[in-house]
């Protein structure tokens, strides 16, 4: 199995921290394709094919899923125009319905993160996930309490409503999470993965732990 990273792509990004700015970018825009994106899109493409094989709605590109480089600015104190790590959303609908469970993968000079679940969600998708935890509640436990899925994630996150329909508010007692606005759990691949020939089977070990809880929510959203 074949590696996709370079130390390269750690030098770049340290790098791009020290001279965010667009005339340095357009200047390194060449070391970027080669070193930065190519590796990361080819990755991320395998990524796509491995979790077609297990959820036939993944029919997107690389493309579909890698979110861009540049940073939206326009409501940040922080002008930096580039993000300091590449990500990608790799969904039945990719990037652009980011309340559509998948997997969330960003990769950094510094760390590799996998998150997972229900982040964005609107309100009428919260309300079906909540009913759908609320009648199902031994199914929900059985999904978050699983072995793999505890150690490689630990629990499901989220912020959480302190003003909760009554129906809901009884429920709290047997199960917490009903309170949450968002449903997502995270965890942090060792670094040293980077440059392994064994990064896609591990991004896939985690795929795989998390896609029972991601099944759930997604016939919950409807």
């Amino acid at each position: 199995m074949a590696t996709y990273f370079t130390p390269a792509f750690v030098a770049f990004f340290k790098e791009l921290s020290r001279n965010n700015n667009t005339t340095w970018f357009n200047e390194n825009k060449k070391t970027y394709e080669q070193d930065v994106k190519l590796p990361f899109t080819k990755l991320i493409q395998d990524v796509i094919n491995e979790a077609f094989k297990l959820d036939s709605s993944i029919q997107i590109e690389a493309k579909d899923a890698i979110t861009r480089i540049n940073r939206d600015i326009r409501f940040s104190k922080d002008k930096s125009p580039y993000k300091i790590h590449m990500s990608a959303i790799i969904s039945a609908k990719g990037k652009k319905v980011k309340e559509s469970p998948g997997i969330y993968i960003e990769i950094s000079p510094e760390h590799i993160m996998v998150y997972g679940g229900a982040y964005m969600l609107e309100k009428e998708s919260l309300l079906n996930v909540r009913n759908a935890i609320a009648k199902n509640m031994k199914a929900f436990d059985k999904l978050i309490s699983d072995n793999t899925f505890v150690k490689l994630f630990g629990s499901i996150q989220g912020e959480k409503n302190k003003v909760l329909a009554p129906a809901f508010k009884s429920l709290l007692d047997q199960q917490p999470l009903l309170a949450n606005k968002n449903f997502y759990y995270v965890a942090e691949i060792p670094f040293e993965q980077l440059t392994s020939a064994t990064l896609l089977k591990t991004i896939m070990n985690y795929y795989k732990a998390g896609k029972p809880l991601n099944d759930f929510l997604i016939e919950a959203i409807g």
